[in-house]
């Protein structure tokens, strides 16, 4: 990682040790336990724990869109505007599917 030094002027790097949560599986980049996150951001203020919720959400709604494109999203298979949007109702009822499953059928904290 390059010097703190070659950085746009104020911008930051805030980093995370926390315990992950029992029964995770470690990384091998975890240390003594303790996983290590991190972000870079130059919001100038605000409070350490608005920003990282809100950086938080935006990884979410990042494996949303992932989870999108890996769903059928990426590309329209067929020649038809017609019967693309038809797979872009069955992409998105998948999504709703795949987004109620674990709030309907897992419990505590396997929901999220």
């Amino acid at each position: 990682m390059p010097g703190l030094s070659t950085w746009p002027k104020g911008m930051r790097l805030i980093v995370r040790k926390e315990r992950p949560h029992p029964g995770a599986q470690l990384r091998f980049i975890d240390v003594d336990g303790n996983r290590l996150t991190c972000f870079a951001t130059n919001t100038k203020g605000g409070q350490l724990a608005d920003l990282e919720l809100r950086h938080q959400r935006r990884a979410r709604c990042e494996d949303c869109i992932r989870n999108a494109r890996d769903t059928g999203l990426r590309n329209l298979p067929l020649h038809d505007t017609a019967q693309n949007q038809i797979w872009l109702e069955i992409v998105s009822l998948a999504l709703d599917l795949l987004a109620w499953l674990p709030m309907l059928a897992l419990v505590s904290e396997a929901r999220r």
